[in-house]
């Protein structure tokens, strides 16, 4: 029987980000079928943008992150952030690559990287479309069919499916009906893939 991973994340995720290529090899190596969900938070469900954050948590948030990249081979950029656009137009490019079956993590791949290492302004349409160019892709198709209401509409039901699992935070992934929110639950996913279902 196939396993299939439903797979919850948004390009401005940092965490998304560090923990992409883990993920991505722990599934080939399972066997496994990625399902992606681009979304936002969901803070209906409790999820809380880092901004809204006492600052000591913030703080904490902010060395733990550092510490993650580090251990994952990752380099995160911070100077610039309050420059960048807001890079969920480049959520709905890489729900048109979805749609159309592209190789949509070589895009999130491409474009998480180029926010989070290189400080690119993936929210601005003139450089996401290159980084997809580069990587292969018609960015401007995809950029335009990402603002068609038919992706909005995508974007609207990966977020009720979200929310309607219990997902509140990014990454998230769902096997079998269980959740594992956060790239540092990976261990957990794989010894689930493994058949070993850890329950608290």
């Amino acid at each position: 029987m196939t396993k299939t991973i439903d797979y919850f994340f948004g390009v401005g995720s940092p965490w998304a980000f560090i923990g992409l290529a883990p993920f991505a090899e722990l599934a080939a190596k399972q066997n496994a079928v990625i399902k992606p969900y681009v979304i936002p938070l969901i803070e209906d469900n409790g999820g809380i943008y880092s901004r809204n954050r006492p600052e000591a948590r913030r703080a904490y948030w902010m060395k733990d992150l550092k510490r993650w990249a580090a251990l994952r081979g990752k380099v995160l950029n911070f100077e610039n952030r309050g420059a960048l656009s807001d890079p969920t137009p480049a959520g709905f490019m890489l729900i048109a690559a979805i749609e159309n079956g592209q190789d949509w993590l070589k895009l999130a791949s491409a474009l998480q990287e180029a926010f989070w290492t290189g400080g690119e302004d993936i929210g601005n349409a003139a450089v996401r479309r290159a980084i997809a160019d580069g990587e292969g892709f018609d960015g401007a198709a995809l950029d335009e069919q990402g603002a068609s209401e038919a992706m909005q509409a995508v974007w609207k039901a990966n977020y009720e499916t979200a929310k309607a699992a219990g997902v509140f935070g990014l990454p998230t992934y769902r096997y079998e009906d269980e959740l594992y929110w956060g790239q540092d639950s990976l261990h957990f996913l794989e010894r689930h893939l493994k058949g070993e279902k850890l329950v608290a």
